[in-house]
């Protein structure tokens, strides 16, 4: 009697479990997450060409694009600049609300596509490149996802919905240099004080590697509107340079249509400096470049259109 009395209350409901269970709740498929206005992730980035440059990415506004898109911006007006001249954050700006798509050249892509799905695949473009993505593996609500380009290039970026966010994005080229590495330092709510966007386009980009004889360089760009956003409220450049030993020197000159300098700056023998940011305030419709270079020299220089959207949460 008493063994059939057990036998009974063990096929009552919830008396037996499977050994899957906890491991099926682990892989459940992970929702996209709803972002509040002051909701804000620390990241740090690095590329080829500079390192461990830290930016807090902050939610602006919720009602991008008709109600359909977030703002996303940052907490420093210096690196907002920076972002939107070295153009190598493709999640700052418009986000969507659906799949957290990031907008390139007007068009969002679905970078991540909700719900994430242990096997699930689909494609998107970004840094002008074609992607096909797949989520590798899902754990208690981490994701982790591969993306490939035909020729190689590859992404690799975890999604964990305890932060709502990327805990890590890597691109690697097609021979295996990593562009960049963007990793979660730390994340929060309710961020207090100014928050920026700065909508960039490319007006000039030139790098010069001189050793030998003089050489004096001249050449002219000229700045026209954003297409879609009228004027730039300035113009953003960012600039590395350096002089070897003995003679050897770089003079810069950059001059508007009415020959007014707008940007002068010199190096003698030994001198260097990395990664320098300005503005020039008040974009003229044509710029002139001075550039000239003795003995041993590196000058790289990039100048970008800027407008400058701000929130105050």
């Amino acid at each position: 009697m008493g063994m059939a009395f057990l036998l009974l209350a063990c096929m009552m409901p919830g008396c037996i479990e499977t050994g899957n269970s906890s491991s099926s709740a682990d892989a459940a498929p992970v929702e996209a997450p709803i972002w509040n206005v002051g909701d804000w992730w620390l990241y740090t980035f690095s590329t080829p060409e500079y390192s461990d440059d830290t930016a807090r990415l902050v939610v602006a506004s919720d009602s991008e694009e008709g109600g359909t898109a977030y703002m996303l911006a940052i907490s420093s007006i210096g690196e907002a600049r920076r972002h939107a001249v070295l153009n190598h954050n493709p999640f700052l700006g418009r986000i969507t609300h659906e799949d957290l798509s990031a907008f390139e050249n007007g068009v969002p892509q679905p970078v991540l596509d909700f719900p994430l799905v242990e096997g699930a695949g689909w494609g998107f473009t970004l840094f002008s490149t074609e992607w096909y993505a797949s989520v590798r593996t899902v754990t208690g609500g981490v994701a982790v996802m591969e993306a490939e380009a035909s020729d190689g290039s590859t992404l690799e970026y975890v999604y964990d919905s305890s932060s709502k966010f990327f805990s890590s994005f890597i691109w690697t080229d097609s021979s295996g240099v990593v562009q960049l590495r963007m990793m979660l330092a730390d994340d929060g709510e309710s961020h207090s004080g100014d928050v920026y966007f700065v909508r960039g386009g490319d007006l000039y980009s030139n790098t010069w590697d001189e050793s030998g004889p003089d050489i004096e360089f001249e050449d002219s760009f000229f700045v026209s509107d954003h297409p879609n956003d009228g004027e730039w409220n300035e113009m953003i450049y960012f600039l590395d340079a350096a002089c070897g030993g003995g003679g050897s020197s770089i003079t810069l000159t950059l001059r508007d249509h009415g020959s007014i300098s707008a940007l002068e700056r010199v190096w003698g023998p030994g001198a260097s400096e990395s990664g320098t940011l300005g503005t020039i305030p008040y974009p003229s419709e044509e710029y002139t470049l001075t550039a000239t270079f003795t003995g041993d020299s590196y000058l790289r220089l990039i100048f970008a259109g800027g407008i400058t959207q701000s929130w105050s949460l």
